[in-house]
């Protein structure tokens, strides 16, 4: 791809939001989204851009976003730089073409767009199923270790007692819920 290419890409993405900041860097102001697109000083690679967290609210997360980098985010890659947790696409112009050019830009809006979600959710998943290992450990049934978690709730222990009665059903019926779909399989 040469800078033309890339301008004629990402405007066919884009339209007007596309900014040419110089021959070698482009940029996409929209409401929800920042891209960035650079060239090396040699021209022969491109990186690609967006912003997702700070790093301080990334940081719980880093064995996940690493797994993620490892088994799903295929050309795109998590990165942490300058306070800031990245998508982060880097290819080589010569071999890239506009259609994977397209693809890598998408992927990399969909990262921004989950956030930190899908990482919190697989650190939330990991945690029930330690819990689940310890009760089943301990020859506690589906039902006691339910049982232990509400008095945990109860005593204060997991969660602010100043919850209302409603506030504390909703989050026992997300454990049960959680601990019913992970039970069987640990």
């Amino acid at each position: 791809m040469t800078p033309e290419d890339i301008t004629q890409s990402l405007q066919s993405m884009f339209g007007d939001a596309v900014q040419v900041a110089a021959p070698e860097s482009w940029q996409v102001e929209l409401e929800n989204l920042r891209l960035l697109v650079l060239l090396s000083e040699d021209q022969s690679w491109v990186r690609s851009l967006v912003s997702i967290a700070p790093a301080e609210a990334a940081q719980p997360y880093l064995a996940q976003l690493l797994e993620a980098n490892f088994d799903e985010t295929q050309e795109v890659r998590y990165a942490l730089h300058q306070g800031v947790l990245w998508g982060v696409f880097q290819h080589n112009v010569a071999s890239l073409s506009p259609a994977d050019f397209h693809g890598a830009i998408a992927r990399l809006i969909t990262l921004q767009q989950q956030g930190l979600e899908d990482s919190f959710d697989r650190l939330a998943e990991g945690q029930v199923r330690q819990i689940i290992r310890a009760a089943k450990q301990q020859g506690q049934s589906l039902d006691s270790t339910l049982q232990t978690l509400q008095r945990f709730y109860d005593e204060g222990v997991m969660g602010g007692t100043e919850a209302s009665a409603q506030e504390r059903e909703q989050v026992l019926d997300a454990w049960r819920y959680q601990l019913d779909r992970f039970w069987n399989q640990d």
